[in-house]
């Protein structure tokens, strides 16, 4: 099967959210839980960093596949492959 400037423009802005948002998880998993010390105040009453640690980041996480989801669906009817429902 040959690929068309067209796919390979969609696989392109696939790869590059994906690797933004990889980035983003990379950066919330491990930089902020290693300066998660560095972090030390209160925050609604418990340690900032327990708060990014068992909270924040979860919440992160369910962001970034929120927002993949809405990304790719857009693209995916922009670039008509999109599924029928």
């Amino acid at each position: 099967m040959q690929l068309t400037d067209r796919h390979r423009e969609y696989w392109r802005k696939n790869l590059r959210i994906t690797g933004i948002l990889l980035a983003i998880w990379f950066f919330v998993t491990f930089v902020v839980g290693y300066f998660a010390r560095d972090l030390s105040f209160n925050f609604f009453g418990w340690p900032f960093s327990f708060w990014v640690g068992a909270q924040g980041a979860l919440v992160v996480y369910v962001l970034i596949i929120g927002y993949y989801a809405y990304y790719m669906n857009r693209l995916d009817r922009e670039y008509g492959v999109a599924e029928e429902e």
